[in-house]
């Protein structure tokens, strides 16, 4: 069997195809959806993602701030401008890159985010929201996980979802998302015993644990649905996921690529999500 590819690339260019109809939609009624991004430090990574968040939202036609902070900032000095966009109308999202420098409190940071402008998913209010079920901004990467298998017509009704992975931003959201569409969910982390017993058993396999190589040939069972979440480098330092990619796509019967896989889509869902949040504000 060679599994089938799911092209992140190519479902974000259908996806912000129709996003750029929306935005020109309300542009014509006097608003465009504004997306503010904040960046403290240099950090080479965090560099290369809010670059690329930015050029998506000048090519969809969303208005977007840069606010670049040194490593220095005070804290308060960055609760103070989240204050500000908060109370600015031309701004309907905001994104505080992560991580911050260790003497800036995140959880606090995050937390003094407007609620209706948490286009990140991160904030209480957003988990909770997603916790109960009730509509809210979910958080890009697993939400754009739930797109990719949504392009394959995938019916996740009574399946069996392994998610490998448990953190705050991927795995405890992805988990919940799972769940909302009647799947059996089932949690693994770095203490889980018989992990290959698991994945054995699992329809659909989430990956986001950052580990090179951490799913292999023989701990998929054919047919088997994987979304490799993982960013890392291999020996040659080219980017990879967690995913033996040659191997696994041996007997899977969906595969996602890492790059061209859930990376796209990750921005993609935060354009999504900013334009809903625009079209929410222009209701109210």
């Amino acid at each position: 069997m060679t599994a089938q590819l799911i092209n992140g690339n190519e479902l974000s260019k259908s996806i912000r195809a129709a996003l750029t109809q929306r935005a020109a939609t309300l542009k014509t009624k006097g608003l465009t959806p504004g997306l503010a991004v904040i960046m403290v430090g240099e950090n080479p990574a965090s560099q290369v993602y809010v670059r690329n968040k930015v050029k998506a939202c000048e090519e969809v036609g969303f208005f977007s701030s840069l606010d670049t902070y040194p490593q220095t900032i005070s804290e308060n000095e960055l609760l103070a401008h989240i204050r500000l966009l908060n109370g600015d109308p031309k701004i309907h999202g905001i994104l505080v890159q992560l991580p911050l420098p260790n003497h800036i409190n995140s959880t606090r940071v995050i937390e003094s985010i407007d609620p209706l402008k948490d286009v990140d998913g991160f904030h209480i209010s957003s988990a909770g929201a997603l916790l109960k079920g009730m509509p809210g901004f979910w958080p890009c990467t697993p939400y754009g996980c739930m797109k990719m298998l949504d392009s394959i017509d995938y019916d996740l009704k009574g399946k069996h979802a392994v998610v490998l992975g448990r953190s705050d931003i991927v795995g405890k959201p992805m988990a919940l998302m799972l769940l909302e569409q009647k799947a059996t969910v089932t949690i693994c982390h770095s203490s889980t015993l018989n992990l290959k017993e698991i994945t054995l058993q699992a329809d659909v396999i989430v990956c986001a644990v950052g580990k090179r190589n951490l799913l292999t040939k023989d701990m998929v069972k054919p047919g088997a649905v994987v979304i490799d979440v993982g960013m890392n480098r291999d020996d040659q330092g080219r980017l990879c996921g967690d995913v033996d990619f040659p191997g696994v796509s041996e007997v899977a019967g969906f595969i996602t690529p890492v790059p061209g896989g859930v990376g796209p889509m990750t921005i993609t869902m935060l354009l999504q999500n900013t334009l809903d949040s625009a079209e929410k504000y222009l209701c109210r």
